[in-house]
Order: C-alpha cells, then sequence, then structure tokens
C-alpha cells in the first residue's frame, strides 16, 4: 500500500475546503447571489515562465480562459479554466504549454459601480511539452494552488469588466527536461498571470 505524504494530505485537505466553500458560494439564494461568465485575455510573467517580469518580455504569449460562478453582497465562487501557449518561451523545435482548472473563492464588497476583491483556490495545473515532431517529452498534471486581486468595474446590472493579478503553483514537483534548455527556478511550477476580461451578469 502506498503512503501518502504530508504535502499529498495537506493538498488534498485544502482542496476539499476549497471546494465546499466553493460549492457553497455557488449554491447561494439567488436573492443574495448573482451569477456571472467573464472570458478573458492575459499574460504569464515571472518563475517558470517566458517572460522574466511583466515589463521585460518582448514576446508576450496569451493567456486564454473563461471564468463562471455566483457572486454575493460580500463574497462568492468561480470555476476558472485556461490555457497558455508557448508558457516556457520560444525554444527552438518544442512546443509547450500550461493548462489550469481552478476553484476559487473570491472575497470583495461591491461599492456602487466597483468591486475591489481578493479570490484564492486550488485545482488542476497541467504543463506539456513535446517535439515538433510529435515526440512527447513530457506531460504532468498536478494540483496547485493561485492566489491574487483585482477590480471589477459594472457599466449596468449585466455588462462591465475585469482585471486581477494571480499568482500560481503547483504542490507537487513537475516533471519537465532541462536537458532541452528549460531553465527551471524551482521544481515546483510557478509564475504570475496578469488578465483583462468581459463580465457578462445574470
Amino acid at each position: 500500500m502506498r503512503h501518502e505524504t504530508s504535502v499529498q494530505r495537506y493538498s488534498r485537505t485544502l482542496l476539499l475546503a476549497i471546494v465546499v466553500l466553493g460549492a457553497c458560494a455557488l449554491t447561494a439564494r439567488p436573492a443574495a447571489a448573482q451569477g456571472f461568465i467573464s472570458p478573458f485575455l492575459g499574460f504569464d510573467y515571472g518563475g517558470d515562465s517566458g517572460c522574466p517580469t511583466a515589463s521585460n518580455c518582448e514576446n508576450k504569449h496569451s493567456n486564454l480562459g473563461v471564468s463562471g460562478g455566483k457572486l454575493g453582497a460580500i463574497a462568492g465562487a468561480e470555476v476558472e479554466f485556461a490555457y497558455a501557449r508557448d508558457f516556457f518561451g520560444d525554444t527552438p523545435g518544442v512546443d509547450s504549454s500550461v493548462l489550469t482548472l481552478m476553484t476559487n473563492v473570491i472575497v470583495g464588497p461591491r461599492i456602487g459601480v466597483i468591486r475591489p476583491f481578493v479570490l484564492g483556490g486550488v485545482g488542476l495545473i497541467k504543463s506539456h511539452v513535446e517535439l515538433d515532431a510529435g515526440s512527447l517529452l513530457d506531460s504532468s498534471n498536478n494540483f496547485g494552488w493561485n492566489i491574487g486581486g483585482g477590480l471589477m468595474l459594472m457599466f449596468g446590472e449585466h455588462v462591465g469588466v475585469r482585471g486581477d493579478i494571480r499568482r500560481f503553483k503547483s504542490f507537487q514537483d513537475i516533471g519537465v527536461l532541462d536537458f532541452i534548455g528549460l531553465d527551471l527556478s524551482e521544481e515546483k511550477l510557478t509564475y504570475n498571470r496578469a488578465s483583462a476580461g468581459l463580465v457578462l451578469a445574470f
């Protein structure tokens, strides 16, 4: 029988707590919560991404995604899917990507037409690296977490915009091989993301 490590037990407990909190927020009474969908566009920087910093990057690779959930007067929850191609930068002969699926708890009061917020949650971080010829080098599915904050600005009851900055990190070590020229800052995948998107409330 395989024994769990302390990190695995911690990540499983944290994941369960976030899922329970998210489920509670997503099933809030309709009178107290408003649903939303938010497609967004962003870019990754820092950590293991191809951009050292947000400002020092010649070729910012897009991170595309969509989130959806419910927000009450003070708090809510969302489920977010995002995909970044060429995550590790432009390496000749190598194709890379990172996919994330996160469940987040959002905390932030609506003040008139604006809502400043902080959020955090856990979910899947999938990294993938392969040769152009289609020969698979590595594909890792790991649990990870994200934390960040931002601002929503509503132009009415149903349409608005949103921007945020988040930090992502995997719980487990990733298996991406560094002999192909990828210089990982640490064994756990780490990066930041800046994004902006549309908010459609209902």
